[in-house]
């Protein structure tokens, strides 16, 4: 028999429909589509970046029908430190440096001196990186589990999150009131946990369209403070 409430039977079978809806209609963007989304996505990413001008991002690198485009981490890295997440065992994040390929000159936006001792320098979680415990260098990207890129270089623990400034989450779908839905994996539930009510700013990543009026909604759901969409930027109440 079934420990679920009738009421949380019912939220899980109405996120698990409209999560298959959402997944339906990304599939459904052509190549073309996706491509446009990613550059505005990044566009409008970066006005929130000029505009907040975070020390550190957390960010995560998009892969196939999510919003963003691959070379989001690139693009971020530019204006300051930036972590991103390696998925462990139990399905929780790790994090580690990322400060672009070689040779990139990262650091050099209008973030100015927030970026000084970002990626390229080793005084913070972002130093750039001798020997990582997987061999290669802080700004390279590895294959991962479930088809993510990952970074390769020292891990910095599933706490390093905290000292972001922005952090930068997928999700299929996020309501009127903060309220993200994502996979079901559970791995963003418990970073939003972590960060708790933190100063850091925490902003979901979608396509237009996926910015809905109420998302079915379980006790450890964590609610985000806004999204950026291809046509802009939209702060919730919450």
């Amino acid at each position: 028999m079934s420990d679920l409430t009738g009421e949380a039977e019912r939220s899980r079978a109405a996120k698990i429909a409209l999560r298959n809806r959402l997944l339906t209609a990304r599939r459904s963007l052509t190549a073309d589509a996706r491509a446009g989304a990613a550059a505005q996505i990044q566009d409008q990413t970066l006005d929130l970046v000029r505009r907040e001008g975070p020390r550190t991002i957390a960010a995560y690198v998009p892969v196939g029908t999510e919003p963003g485009g691959a070379d989001l981490p690139e693009v971020l890295a530019a204006y300051g430190q930036v972590l991103l997440p390696v998925l462990l065992p139990d399905g929780d994040l790790d994090w580690a440096a990322f400060s672009g390929p070689p040779g990139f000159a990262g650091s050099a936006g209008p973030a100015g001196p927030h970026g000084a001792a970002g990626p390229a320098g080793s005084g913070g979680p972002a130093g750039s990186g001798g020997p990582a415990g997987s061999g290669g260098p802080a700004g390279s990207l590895g294959a991962g589990p479930r088809g993510l890129r990952e970074p390769i270089g020292p891990r910095l623990g599933v706490e390093a999150v905290r000292s972001a400034d922005l952090v930068l989450v997928p999700a299929l779908a996020v309501d009127r009131r903060g309220v993200r839905m994502g996979r079901g994996g559970g791995s963003y539930d418990r970073v939003l946990e972590r960060l708790g009510s933190g100063s850091a700013l925490v902003v979901a990543l979608l396509h237009d369209g996926e910015l809905l009026a109420e998302v079915p909604a379980e006790p450890h759901d964590r609610r985000v403070h806004g999204v950026v969409l291809p046509s802009g930027i939209v702060m919730l109440n919450g």
